[in-house]
């Protein structure tokens, strides 16, 4: 019991770890914690595996001004680990929305699957529609005939 209460404190650290090199913007670190064919779903769409992947999802988190993100939750079961995390951040646009400055606040799942000590896939969920309506994004019904 004690090997798997081992095994699942070290990844929930590795988990915490991999946001808290999100936001240094350290993605030389991060690359050295992923597996050479990580993927990652629910992010920038078409997102190359491994440390390829890394590159370009940074090369989109350049755009945006964030502030650290704040982990609100672990919860770790075997090889998955889930975090639940805050951010606040500012972009130029958001799906197509002017930014004009306005600071968002949202909060975002991940869920990592970590084998051999290094992420394989992660998993992101986060609350992009809220942050669409904080940009004052609308939602309207579209021609249903079109």
């Amino acid at each position: 019991m004690t090997t798997t209460n081992s095994l699942i404190q070290t990844n929930k650290e590795i988990a915490c770890r991999f946001l808290n090199l999100v936001s240094e913007g350290n993605e030389e670190a991060i690359c050295q914690m992923i597996t050479p064919t990580w993927k990652m779903y629910g992010g920038p769409p078409n997102l190359p595996e491994g440390p390829e992947g890394i590159y370009k999802l940074f090369e989109h988190l350049r755009t945006v001004q964030s502030q650290l993100w704040i982990i609100d939750d672990v919860f770790a079961e075997s090889n998955k680990v889930v975090t639940r995390a805050t951010n606040q951040c500012t972009q130029d646009s958001f799906f197509g929305i002017p930014g004009n400055g306005v600071q968002q606040v949202f909060r975002a799942m991940f869920i990592h699957y970590i084998t051999d000590g290094k992420i394989a896939e992660t998993w992101r969920c986060a609350d992009d529609l809220g942050r669409i309506f904080q940009l004052g994004g609308k939602v309207v019904q579209g021609d249903p005939n079109s």
